[in-house]
């Protein structure tokens, strides 16, 4: 694909035909019946707090995670975003993960619009923090110091759930340190159906969770960030300032609405899926396939240097679509099916074959 703006030459690069697409659960279409509730939707204007649609989805977000308010958000990034903005002032600091999404891939805009400091901290090879590390980086009362507010957690992590029992410590010891706790939990739904345990039990030691619901959960946008009354007043005030306020929102408040009532379970099916994709491909000699026991609804491969830009156009000269063959995610989610799944590993093979 190009990296500019040329529509024409980006549309000329792809056919109308369909592809098994696996570059991310973000790619995922509503389905009709999804469409068809945006025809009943009871609309307003959401600014002036009139759209039913939209309130109603913030109502059964709330109860569905066990906080008292949520907020309706245009991205996951600005929902995580007004999170730590409405935790933290000018001066304050985060302890978030090294590579969790709202640290590397959400440009900073906590330190560039917020003037909060980010203070990274190393990670565990299943994407958590070790407990002694997150404390020993909640800063003392001195002057020479930023304020450590808040501490950034992050479930599921690359598609691993993240043990209840440390995220529930790190809490605790967050809490002990006059932190608040914030969850990006843009997979929560995936880390509920793998652990068995409820989405309330998963942030019950959360002060605020951002949950998305346009990733495995199949809507075409729209996040949430579930709280308490008093953060959400703040994060409403922030959310207008950043220019997420929207007018008859309902549109995609329904589909949000029936994401959350349709489409959660049947997260199981992509687990199954990338299990079975992560089987088939293991046993493909070059291939090297990162699957732990925790992982969810993604794989990473890793493909020798010299066949990784053949392999590449091989797979998508055949209609699939990855992001990388350099210990590349491949994600499974609702428009994937076990069918794509096996004809993908086939393909995989036939290229090592001929």
């Amino acid at each position: 694909m190009t990296n500019n703006y040329d529509n024409s030459a980006i549309l000329s690069e792809y056919s109308h035909d369909r592809y098994i697409d696996f570059r991310s659960d973000t790619v995922t279409m509503p389905s009709l019946e999804m469409l068809q509730a945006i025809q009943t939707a009871k609309l307003g204007d959401d600014v002036y707090e009139e759209d039913i649609e939209v309130l109603e989805l913030q109502q059964y977000a709330a109860e569905l995670l066990g906080k008292e308010a949520s907020l309706f958000f245009p991205s996951g990034t600005q929902s995580n975003l007004t999170a730590i903005l409405s935790h933290c002032q000018r001066g304050d600091e985060v302890l978030i993960g090294r590579d969790y999404h709202a640290n590397l891939d959400e440009a900073r805009g906590a330190s560039v619009l917020g003037g909060v400091g980010i203070c990274p901290i190393d990670m565990n090879e299943n994407g958590g923090l070790i407990l002694d590390d997150m404390v020993s980086q909640i800063k003392e009362d001195d002057p020479h110091y930023a304020v450590t507010k808040l501490l950034c957690l992050e479930n599921t992590v690359s598609g691993q759930v993240q043990p209840q029992k440390q995220i529930d410590a790190l809490a605790k010891a967050a809490h002990d340190g006059g932190l608040s706790v914030h969850l990006d939990g843009a997979r929560l739904f995936n880390a509920h159906i793998h652990s068995g345990l409820s989405l309330k039990e998963l942030t019950r030691n959360c002060d605020s969770v951002s949950i998305c619901l346009s990733k495995g959960l199949g809507a075409p946008v729209g996040s949430l960030l579930v709280s308490s009354n008093e953060v959400i007043a703040k994060a409403k005030r922030i959310r207008k300032i950043l220019g997420g306020s929207m007018r008859q929102v309902g549109v995609i408040a329904s589909c949000g609405m029936y994401a959350l009532k349709n489409n959660i379970t049947r997260l199981q099916k992509d687990h199954e899926n990338t299990k079975l994709l992560a089987q088939g491909l293991s046993e493909i000699p070059e291939l090297e396939v990162d699957y732990g026991k925790n992982q969810t609804n993604m794989l990473f491969v890793n493909c020798p240097k010299q066949h990784r830009a053949s392999l590449e156009r091989y797979l998508f000269d055949n209609h699939i679509r990855i992001a990388s063959l350099d210990r590349g995610r491949i994600v499974c989610h609702l428009g994937i099916s076990e069918k794509d799944v096996k004809s993908t590993i086939k393909i995989f093979q036939q290229y090592f074959v001929s």
